[in-house]
């Protein structure tokens, strides 16, 4: 475990506030010297919530405080331990008689399993509920509490339970009314041109099974579009599209019988179901665009600066790998590009892009400045095949089509363990932010 001056190193940011920065001021002292208990699991967190703030305080405030609060070392308990779990699988040979499957690292929640999520190792005393949630979440959340762990930790719901259906009906009639009063216009001169390319780039996203379904495409065409009118600074970018299936997906779940999204069939969730789940889609994925909408305004200037950030990291982490794609003209640009603009999401099995957002979510900064460290652990984890391959078009066809079909939630912790090594190694010279 590092010690404390090295986990003060690790948080150091350019023009940055972070976690313990001079001038932030420290939570208010408890108002009873009474340890309290630490919710272990998301039954006890949500009971543990309706209380835990004035039904008056802001939901945006305390949500950014608890990003903050985020403990390190928790997640670097995280870390080391995948970390380790790794490394003795790798040194233990399977016996001769009998080779064993590979085994999932221990903190890869089972599907199906029990409903805790990660046990938390802080030492504080007074925890803030949404800060807990946090910390459970990074390491995988279940299945059957994810669409609400989504919405706490995207910000979208409050942490006061008893607020929650106000906040619900309020945004998804505020939705539905945005549907009434912009969606006719797109076939406007001014709109058609956006719309029609919404309904170009939608049939060629996967899950086919799911999306093709004539009411999941109207569901997307609608949220697409709406998002673009609302935000004219950058309007619609091929790209934002992949952004919305992992909401969707995870919301639809709540509503259907078969244990894969990828195959269910729509048209058998209520009506009323299905318009909760496209405007909580909408509102979320709104929320993690506010966060990064630089990837998308003209030229993309957010994406342009991420992939100059990784291929700078890169050189500074692995100088064979990074000479290797120099030597051979590779530029990360070709395959990076897109790593940044859909988040990994066209990657990746739609399954695995889920568990990496449920840390992405519980990561400060975890869409944007955490995903650097991800997409380096991502390239770096085939240093392998990318040295052993020295022909131009050869190494760009790997990048741009990494074998991961087979990937589970055992390999995305894995990469995302070592993206977190990588955070605490580099993130205290952060050259890579200054380009």
């Amino acid at each position: 475990m590092a010690s404390d001056g090295a986990r003060k190193q690790f948080w150091k940011r350019s023009n940055s506030k972070v976690p313990g920065s001079p001038g932030k001021a420290a939570p208010p002292a408890p108002a009873t010297p009474l340890k309290a208990k630490r919710p272990s699991t998301f039954q006890e967190f949500e009971s543990s919530t309706s209380d835990a703030w004035d039904a008056g305080e802001d939901e945006d405030e305390l949500l950014a405080m608890a990003a903050e609060s985020l403990n390190t070392e928790v997640v670097m308990e995280t870390a080391h331990r995948v970390l380790r779990n790794h490394s003795q699988r790798q040194e233990r040979p399977p016996p001769r008689e009998a080779p064993q499957p590979r085994a999932e690292p221990a903190l890869a929640p089972a599907p199906g399993g029990d409903l805790r999520l990660v046990k938390s190792v802080s030492e504080s005393h007074t925890p803030c509920p949404a800060e807990e949630l946090r910390k459970l979440s990074w390491s995988g959340i279940p299945k059957a509490v994810r669409p609400i762990t989504w919405k706490l930790l995207s910000g979208y719901l409050p942490a006061n339970a008893d607020r929650r259906p106000a906040t619900l009906q309020r945004k998804q009639t505020e939705y539905f009314a945005f549907i009434e009063r912009y969606y006719d216009s797109r076939n406007d001169e001014a709109h058609q041109d956006t719309f029609r390319q919404i309904h170009i780039d939608i049939p060629r996203m996967s899950p086919e099974a799911l999306l093709l379904q004539p009411g999941v495409t109207e569901i997307f065409e609608r949220i697409l579009f709406i998002w673009a009118i609302r935000h004219p600074a950058s309007g619609y970018v091929q790209g934002i599209n992949d952004l919305v299936t992992p909401f969707f997906v995870v919301f639809i779940c709540e509503h259907i019988e078969e244990d894969d999204a990828d195959a269910a069939d729509v048209s058998r969730v209520p009506a009323d179901a299905l318009h909760s789940v496209e405007a909580d889609t909408f509102w979320c994925v709104s929320r993690l665009l506010d966060g990064i909408q630089d990837n998308y305004t003209f030229a993309q200037p957010g994406i342009q600066m991420k992939v100059r950030m990784l291929e700078e990291l890169v050189s500074r982490i692995d100088e064979h790998v990074h000479r290797h794609l120099e030597r051979h003209e590779v530029r990360y640009l070709q395959f990076a590009f897109r790593w940044m603009n859909n988040l990994l999401t066209r990657e990746l099995p739609l399954r695995c892009a889920v568990r990496l957002w449920d840390t992405y979510q519980a990561e400060p900064e975890g869409f944007s400045r955490f995903h650097l460290y991800v997409c380096a652990a991502f390239l770096l984890s085939w240093r392998k095949e990318i040295l052993e391959e020295g022909d131009f078009q050869e190494l760009l066809l790997f990048l741009q089509n990494l074998p991961t079909a087979h990937w589970g939630d055992g390999d995305v912790s894995l990469l995302l363990a070592e993206a977190y090594r990588l955070k605490f190694a580099f993130a205290d010279a952060p050259s890579h932010y200054k380009k």
